[in-house]
């Protein structure tokens, strides 16, 4: 996958992709909240991810056309970079975090003249692809895998303190409702419970949505090694599988 530097009215975002045939539809990876905090209480200096599950995955996809986008402020030289500590924390799904994110689709779309996009988020990265999703015309598709898919109900899970300046994806749920999706949930996951995707599927009052539970998974462990199967489960609902 080649790297780009895509520069958004909001962040100089880092992408990877891989395009052969843009005639398909372009698989998009949506990168997770990565380091945003050292411990309950320090906020991490750096959110680059020690383990950048959203890459890993998409690396996995032998789709003709993926791309892969960061999260602000991820694999940045941040001592040359201005990037506030907020974009990671309190503010990680704010209406800047999402705009910039659409933009550096819109840098691919208009690179190869995409016609169609399927979302694929991981942990923060679902919530971004679900805002998105309620928002763009040309998206046929979306997958989260251990998605945060309403960050209230999480952080009220967690006892940690909520994020009004983000917005939740759980307020966009019933825009999806006919959108084919299918959100994966780690049988082993104790960031993401499982009630969490069950309730946003609730939400939507959609028939073509499913939630996939995957044995062995936790948050971030057994994921990549089961992509290359969990990605081809078909979507109700999909004209294109």
């Amino acid at each position: 996958m080649i790297r780009h530097d895509v520069t958004t009215d909001f962040f100089t975002l880092t992408t990877f992709s891989r395009i052969t045939n843009p005639d398909l539809p372009l698989h998009v990876y949506i990168e997770g909240d990565g380091r945003a905090w050292i411990d309950r209480n320090q906020v991490s200096t750096d959110p680059t991810p020690r383990k950048a599950i959203g890459l890993a995955l998409a690396a996995a996809d032998d789709w003709p056309n993926v791309v892969y986008i960061a999260h602000p402020c991820q694999f940045r030289d941040l001592s040359r970079e201005q990037c506030s500590s907020s974009y990671w924390t309190n503010k990680r799904f704010s209406r800047e975090v999402i705009v910039a994110t659409g933009q550096a689709l819109d840098y691919f779309v208009r690179q190869v003249n995409v016609k169609s996009l399927e979302l694929i988020g991981y942990s923060g990265g679902g919530a971004i692809a679900v805002l998105l999703a309620a928002e763009l015309n040309d998206v046929i598709s979306l997958r989260t895998v251990a998605g945060n898919l309403d960050h209230d109900a999480v952080n009220q899970h967690h006892g940690v303190s909520q994020m009004p300046e983000s917005l939740n994806p759980m307020d966009v749920a019933e825009k999806l409702k006919w959108l084919p999706q299918r959100h994966f949930v780690g049988t082993n996951d104790k960031i993401v419970p499982s009630f969490i995707a069950e309730k946003f599927i609730q939400k939507t009052g959609s028939i073509c949505s499913d939630v996939t539970y995957v044995k062995n998974a936790s948050h971030e462990a057994g994921w990549v090694e089961q992509w290359s199967t969990l990605i081809k489960l078909h979507l109700r609902c999909s004209r294109n599988q």
